[in-house]
């Protein structure tokens, strides 16, 4: 997460620059441009962060669905017996 981050504002800085190299206008001109640009920048860090978060859910659901199927097999085993022991004391008709 880290160093995607830092990744984007890499990115960000070299667009920034990018952004100076190709204008030839006034500084406010390039101002506007480099605003673009972090809009453009903020927009992918907020994708970023939200499939981060996306998958820490997904990955949360799994392991919540592992851990409930292991304790549903619990419980259906605990069924079991205690149909065994219910059919053994039942009297045969």
């Amino acid at each position: 997460m880290k160093a995607s981050l830092l990744f984007l504002l890499a990115c960000t800085a070299v667009l920034a620059v990018g952004a100076r190299a190709n204008t030839q206008e006034e500084p406010k001109a390039l101002v506007q441009k480099v605003q673009e640009l972090a809009q453009k920048a903020t927009a992918m860090a907020k994708d970023a962060f939200s499939r981060v978060r996306e998958s820490e859910a997904a990955q949360q659901a799994r392991q919540w669905l592992a851990d409930n199927a292991e304790l549903a097999k619990q419980r259906l085993v605990w069924l079991k017996e205690q149909l065994v022991e219910l059919w053994k004391k039942t009297p045969a008709a």
